[in-house]
């Protein structure tokens, strides 16, 4: 399972690069304590009170994108936080909605949403959020957590809460290749439908007095890339991708068999050890630009822990990635927030609180977080980006580790202003 920015086609494709275009506090506190060590059946602490219920929407089942590992981290979630006591000694119920890669079956989760009275839709990420998000305000029901912020309402709405970035992690790519890695010439690669991420991607190199050589629009649909690859290659010493993982496969079957030694830049969850596999050598070495730190650091030793407890296969489906984690962060954070609020928890109550909240610290999962300061100064349509801060990974043989460990904030240079 890749992460965003997977296969699209058609009309569909279009009209979401379009809106991804013109797109462009007391609370939170400490982390708790929670144990991470595995919790029994024996020792659970008994749940009280009605459940608390927060929904997450993603896709499963369609011919387009699937992200399997958003809706086993948020089921994981409910599993490992009620045996230790839950939210506030309440249970939390956790509903999947399927939107299907349909923007009506996207409007049904929305109004589900609103018949169940959930608390909050959690950890979410779907290309129509504009069938979700105005919906569930008229309720007071935010949309808290998204990891990939793509469409106008999730960067605008007042009940949007990302904790997450996108576009942010392909200006990253930027600023690593030419203040690390040192690039002179360098070509982008744009799945369709990505289009988005090119303004801020241009203005990052016009703060370093550069231009892309080329922008090379590739189909999502996976192919024969091998033409696509030399034009994307010639003459540069480093090429920005922004690609999905299935079409990364045929992708970085191409580059092996073209000889380039110009080094990637690919972003979190999709340049990883599925699409680099059979290529590790001609992969080795390229930069993942990404917007939490790797899962095997110490901010993610609970994740591991509940995946682990959940049963489920990191082998096939990927949760070293902005999905997975990016869920884990956003019900983390949900709960830190819940556990603030005197009275009952609703959907009003908790949208108050969130609204407040100036610390929300995840433990490096993300930077702090301060959900009463837009980015009033930043790029225009992009106000709710409360994150703006990258962190990079590497493949090595292979296999994805951690680079930095510092976050990397890129909000100037996605604005076209040197640091």
């Amino acid at each position: 399972m890749g992460e965003i920015m997977k296969s699209k086609t058609g009309k569909v494709l279009a009209s979401l690069a379009i809106l991804g275009l013109l797109a462009t506090g007391c609370g939170g506190g400490d982390s708790d304590s929670t144990s991470d060590e595995a919790v029994t059946e024996e020792s659970a602490p008994e749940l009280t009170g009605e459940p608390i219920k927060v929904m997450t929407v993603t896709t499963l089942n369609a011919a387009g994108p699937t992200y399997q590992n958003i809706a086993n981290t948020a089921k994981a979630y409910e599993t490992y936080v009620n045996a230790r006591g839950g939210i506030g000694g309440r249970p939390l119920e956790v509903i999947v909605c399927d939107e299907q890669f349909d923007p009506a079956v996207a409007a049904t989760c929305a109004r589900q949403a609103v018949e169940e009275n959930v608390v909050a839709v959690v950890g979410s990420f779907t290309f129509f959020a504009e069938s979700i998000v105005p919906v569930i305000e008229k309720s007071s029901i935010s949309w808290f957590g998204p990891c990939c912020p793509i469409t106008p309402s999730e960067l605008t709405s007042k009940y949007s809460f990302p904790i997450g970035n996108q576009p942010m992690y392909a200006v990253g790519a930027i600023q690593h290749a030419i203040e690390v890695d040192k690039c002179e010439k360098l070509n982008a690669v744009i799945i369709d439908g990505g289009q988005v991420f090119i303004p801020p991607m241009e203005n990052a190199m016009k703060a370093y007095g550069k231009k892309f050589g080329e922008i090379v629009i590739i189909s999502g649909v996976a192919q024969d890339y091998s033409a696509e690859v030399a034009k994307a290659t010639a003459g540069v010493d480093c090429v920005a991708t922004v690609i999905s993982e299935t079409p990364y496969i045929t992708w970085n079957t191409a580059w092996t068999q073209s000889g380039t030694t110009a080094r990637q830049y690919g972003p979190q969850g999709n340049l990883n050890e599925v699409s680099a596999k059979g290529n590790e050598e001609s992969t080795d070495g390229d930069v993942i630009a990404g917007m939490y730190p790797d899962i095997s650091t110490d901010a993610w030793s609970e994740f591991r822990l509940a995946l682990d407890e959940a049963g489920l296969d990191t082998t096939t489906v990927d949760y070293n990635s902005l999905g997975g984690m990016g869920t884990w962060a956003a019900y983390v954070g949900f709960k830190m927030i819940a556990e603030t609020i005197s009275g009952e928890i609703t959907a009003t109550s908790f949208f108050e609180a969130a609204s407040n909240t100036s610390s929300l610290d995840l433990g490096g999962m993300v930077p702090v977080l301060d959900f009463t300061k837009e980015w009033t100064d930043g790029l225009a349509g992009y106000n709710r980006l409360f994150n703006r801060n990258v962190i990079f990974s590497v493949l090595e043989k292979g296999k994805v580790k951690p680079l930095t460990t510092n976050f990397v904030d890129v909000s100037d240079l996605a604005m076209g202003k040197a640091g």
